[in-house]
């Protein structure tokens, strides 16, 4: 071979090399994981606190991008004190990664039952927006950059904590939606103009979402939020009347996810059942790109390793994670 045409047959060799190393980091940077648990810790301090920071470990061992908390640090039965508070907020700073937490209806909607402590809900959930929220960044030793609706919608300015950021490519937002019906609940005046005025947020936050996800080209779409949406659903219908979730996900959530060109995730918890499945239809046809995942909780002490891949149609991978491991 003369010596011109080697070099030439080496160069391209280098090129190629370096073609498909590229092609290698950047399909790497399509991937990645994070972690999503609620309904955790539930029960006594002293039995569940040692276990709870076991997941805790087990989690950072994992070095996930960041976890989501989808709400219900406490259970439905014990004080919303503000020592509980506390304690919960230390937890959350035991994440090595960042945390990002969205509220559950223990922590304030059910707080006035006696054996919560008799406790007046709106105050509860002043006190876990002043707490829990910090300004533009996440919770955890490594806390994300996000972006609340607070911030970046002056009309709906008290809800610091429908959050919201993007990583590689991959758009994900947190929903103030909470079991026990959203605190609908239609005996109580307060509680009705409370959920009111928060149901008009969710539907802005939503559609904001999906609005953004399509202007800055997201390659997928993940909502956490707290309520199983199907709890109040009656034998003819998933959202009736009564339902606290009909405007927010009937209304609102379905029909934009059904028209998004884009896979979206809902994770969710309240029941504590693990599911990964597409429970979802519209006018009785099914939602294929949307898929819902419920985290384990309450006595099934695990959360949810999820695996991303903006390459594939079907993007989620998911796996259990249990404390230790």
């Amino acid at each position: 071979m003369n010596p011109l045409k080697l070099r030439f047959t080496q160069c391209l060799r280098r090129f190629t090399g370096l073609a498909l190393a590229t092609t290698v980091v950047f399909a790497h940077a399509q991937t990645f994981e994070f972690v999503a648990l609620g309904d955790l810790p539930y029960g006594d301090p002293a039995k569940v606190g040692a276990p709870y920071r076991a997941l805790i470990g087990g989690i950072n061992r994992l070095q996930p991008a960041f976890s989501i908390h989808i709400g219900d640090f406490k259970s439905g039965s014990t004080r919303c004190s503000n020592e509980e508070f506390q304690t919960q907020l230390q937890h959350f700073g035991l994440f090595t990664s960042a945390l990002v937490y969205t509220p559950g209806d223990n922590e304030w909607t059910d707080c006035h039952r006696a054996n919560n402590g008799s406790y007046d809900p709106l105050e509860r959930l002043a006190l876990l927006r002043t707490m829990f929220f910090p300004a533009g960044q996440s919770l955890g030793q490594s806390p994300l950059a996000v972006q609340s609706q607070a911030t970046l919608d002056p009309t709906h300015a008290k809800f610091v904590e429908n959050l919201r950021w993007q990583h590689q490519g991959v758009l994900f937002a947190t929903l103030h939606i909470v079991g026990s019906n959203n605190n609908f609940e239609v005996r109580d005046a307060r509680a009705v103009a409370e959920f009111m005025e928060r149901d008009r947020a969710n539907v802005a936050w939503i559609q904001g979402a999906f609005a953004h996800a399509q202007q800055s080209g997201a390659k997928a779409l993940v909502f956490a939020m707290q309520a199983d949406v199907f709890d109040s659903k009656s034998i003819w219908e998933d959202f009736p009347p009564h339902s606290g979730f009909r405007t927010s996900i009937a209304e609102t959530f379905l029909p934009l996810a059904a028209a998004a060109r884009i896979p979206v995730l809902l994770i969710h918890g309240d029941s504590h059942v693990f599911r990964f499945d597409q429970p979802f239809s519209l006018n009785k046809a099914p939602i294929t790109n949307l898929t819902r995942l419920e985290v384990p909780g309450a006595n099934d002490m695990r959360a949810v390793q999820v695996s991303v891949d903006t390459r594939a149609a079907q993007p989620w991978g998911v796996r259990l994670v249990e404390a230790g491991r």
